[in-house]
């Protein structure tokens, strides 16, 4: 894994878990369902991430509930939040922030450590195969805490450790972790191999374009999560999401 990642995970290894919280009993948001809907009225699925990172700086809480009110108005399927405070510059008060918009909210963190599912509500949270976590016990973990997990792979072996999981959500990320470049090529490779298991399989990293959207969903995505390219502009995500 590149040096970058091992300094984040070392980092959040010396900063431990946050207590848990008492969450509100609140619905949870479906993405699969609102993707789908999306998708009928010829709109891109799109998962529209508040990646402060992209802009350099932490972001306020006005800033924030502005990116999620864009992406609602401009049709996101669900938003990303970057919890991660060291090198993503997140925080997970951002979530809670995020959920106002009433979209789905995924929280995109490195979780190696059960106790991490219970800091924060989310109406779903990644889960990264490479960082070598019994995934099947925290996709089950994920679902006690009433979220829905998204399994990311970059490989092979990672797709066929994820279909055993019991996820119903797969993301494939373009990035390599061990080098950090990206190619669309990724997604494209391994996509076939979740067909006939009745996944929803998400693209991630890579996507600047509706030309790249447009690629990644005739290789199979059902829908993609798009990041840097939207916190410059976040509406934006309104040129990008047509067929």
């Amino acid at each position: 894994m590149h040096p970058l990642i091992d300094e984040i995970l070392e980092a959040a290894r010396a900063r431990g878990p946050h207590a848990a919280q008492a969450w509100p009993p609140q619905e949870r948001r479906d993405l699969v369902g609102l993707a789908s809907a999306l998708k009928s009225r010829s709109i891109i699925p799109i998962i529209a991430e508040i990646k402060p990172k992209a802009l350099g700086r932490s972001l306020t809480s006005e800033e924030v509930a502005a990116y999620a009110r864009a992406y609602a108005e401009n049709d996101a399927c669900a938003v990303s939040v970057l919890t991660e405070p060291t090198h993503f510059l997140g925080s997970l008060e951002n979530v809670l922030i995020a959920r106002r918009s009433g979209l789905p909210v995924l929280r995109k963190d490195f979780i190696f450590d059960e106790r991490q599912l219970s800091e924060v509500q989310a109406d779903l949270v990644l889960l990264i195969a490479s960082l070598g976590i019994d995934l099947k016990r925290f996709v089950d973990g994920a679902r006690v805490h009433g979220m829905e997990p998204l399994v990311e792979v970059h490989n092979e072996s990672e797709m066929e450790l994820a279909l055993e999981s019991g996820t119903k959500i797969i993301g494939i990320n373009n990035r390599n972790l061990n080098t950090l470049e990206v190619d669309l090529g990724t997604f494209e490779r391994l996509a076939p191999l979740a067909k006939g298991a009745g996944v929803f399989l998400v693209a991630e990293s890579g996507v600047h374009s509706r030309e790249d959207a447009l690629r990644m969903m005739q290789a199979g995505a059902d829908a993609l999560l798009v990041g840097t390219e939207l916190m410059e502009r976040p509406e934006r995500l309104g040129e990008m999401n047509r067929f």
